[in-house]
């Protein structure tokens, strides 16, 4: 696969047309990935810190113990999410820091931080945006079970409520979860994401209790809110699913991908149901989802928002390479046919025109306002010897998909806001260090940031679009 050339131009900075006066500009980062700071003022282990002390679990055997120190230096980070001119910052709380053992009290040193960064944000000008869960799981819920455990759900809520009563004077903008996809599958399902355990069922039970747990989780919010504003939403990692040709077996992948990866989260939290093709894809598979009177109620609690995580568009085969049509395990084969397009750093495929048709697909089978709460793209950045980062890659890339948010919204998409992933290169999980998505380079030795090419065109592309002067 192709790796789009660091020597290309970048585009020219411009005004957007089609947003809306309010609509959000923002960067979004998580916790575990820059915080640091793993074992200090009460935080308690998290699954990541266990799993990234697994033999060969993350590359170079890396890990977020440091990772950009934003702990300790948090003033100077939110001095600079200020100098890029948006209006929202979209950060996790690490449940660990809050909540260390998963259960009872809050840690109120923990919740001090999160206090401070929300009290200078707010100085700024800025809108915090808080995520509740980014997969720090505490260990101590993992060794009672983790996700699979309805328990969890109940202790996500509880863990929720004290977040709100810290925060809750001073934030309005709540995301419970955040992938809960990747929770479930690479966590789950496949291993490649902590804990690390690789059962198909549990992960399914892991689906319907993170789902579950959003559900208690919003009615606790809301109760605690009372008449105050308020808006509750989640976030999923969404994407297109196309067939790789017309062929019957294509078509029943591509519905398979799309089932499993968008409509098992969405058709519950917005219809209040599960996919009745999917259960029975499950029940054939010998799964069945744990659901309890009273559950999908709770499941489908009013969204104000879907955060919308938007990295790639992908196709389909029901054809395995060699030719048959079932795995190795028995099961229908899912294979993702590549376009041979130009890829990221990531070998994902970069096709902004799936952003604008996902974004009417949601508008369409699920008529939610969303927010593009992540999008951003891995590149081979280098520093020049003056110390410049000219990434015209992934300038080119946040042009092409604020256009095709721009796009969305021309054809009725009620999309309200783009947030860039990441502010800072960070620890990219599994990936470890060797994955630069930030449009903030961060020199790990020194901890030195240093705005890239990219951060400079969002910045100045936010100024003209809003109508003030470029900085």
């Amino acid at each position: 696969m192709s790796i789009i050339s660091n020597a290309q131009p970048a585009p020219a900075v411009r005004a957007l047309t089609g947003l809306p006066a309010d609509f959000r500009f923002g960067v979004a980062t998580s916790a575990y990935q820059i915080e640091g700071a793993v074992g200090e003022d009460g935080r308690t282990p998290s699954i990541w810190d266990t799993f990234c002390r697994v033999p060969g679990a993350v590359s170079g055997g890396e890990n977020g113990d440091t990772a950009c120190d934003h702990y300790h230096r948090m003033p100077q980070d939110v001095d600079l999410i200020a100098s890029l001119g948006v209006d929202t910052y979209r950060f996790s709380l690490a449940w660990p820091r809050v909540q260390p053992h998963g259960s009872g009290p809050a840690n109120q040193k923990g919740l001090d931080f999160y206090r401070r960064l929300t009290d200078r944000l707010l100085d700024r000008g800025i809108t915090p945006w808080i995520t509740l869960y980014h997969w720090d799981l505490p260990q101590e819920l993992e060794d009672a079970g983790g996700w699979p455990a309805r328990d969890t759900a109940l202790r996500f809520a509880d863990y929720a409520a004290l977040a709100h009563e810290a925060l809750g004077d001073r934030v309005t903008h709540w995301t419970t979860l955040n992938e809960p996809w990747c929770s479930a599958m690479l966590g789950y399902a496949w291993g490649q994401h902590a804990p690390g355990r690789r059962d198909f069922g549990d992960a399914m039970h892991a689906v319907h209790h993170l789902l579950l747990g959003h559900g208690l989780a919003a009615r606790r919010l809301r109760e605690a809110a009372g008449d105050n504003p308020l808006e509750v939403g989640i976030t999923l990692n969404l994407g297109t699913a196309d067939p790789a040709t017309d062929s019957p077996a294509d078509q029943d992948a591509c519905r398979r991908a799309d089932g499993l990866g968008t409509r098992l989260y969405l058709d519950p939290l917005v219809h209040g149901r599960y996919p009745q093709d999917v259960l029975a894809d499950l029940s054939a598979r010998g799964v069945e989802m744990p659901v309890r009177d009273g559950d999908l109620e709770s499941v489908a609690a009013p969204l104000d928002v879907l955060g919308v995580n938007f990295y790639q568009g992908l196709q389909f085969s029901g054809t395995a390479e060699d030719g048959s049509t079932l795995d190795e395990e028995g099961q229908p084969v899912t294979r993702v046919v590549p376009r041979g397009l130009p890829t990221t750093a990531m070998d994902w495929e970069i096709i902004p025109a799936s952003l604008t048709e996902l974004l009417l697909r949601l508008e369409r089978d699920y008529a939610v306002p969303t927010v593009v709460t992540e999008n951003g793209a891995a590149f081979h950045d280098t520093a020049d010897a003056d110390g410049r980062v000219r990434d015209a890659d992934r300038t080119a890339y946040l042009a092409d998909h604020l256009a095709a948010v721009s796009a969305a919204r021309a054809r009725g998409a009620d999309v309200r806001g783009y947030f860039a992933w990441s502010l800072m290169d960070n620890f990219e999980w599994a990936y470890g260090y060797g994955k630069r998505f930030g449009i903030v380079r961060v020199d790990y030795d020194t901890q030195q940031r240093t705005l890239k090419d990219s951060a400079l065109w969002y910045r100045d592309t936010i100024a003209l679009t809003r109508g003030e002067p470029r900085p």
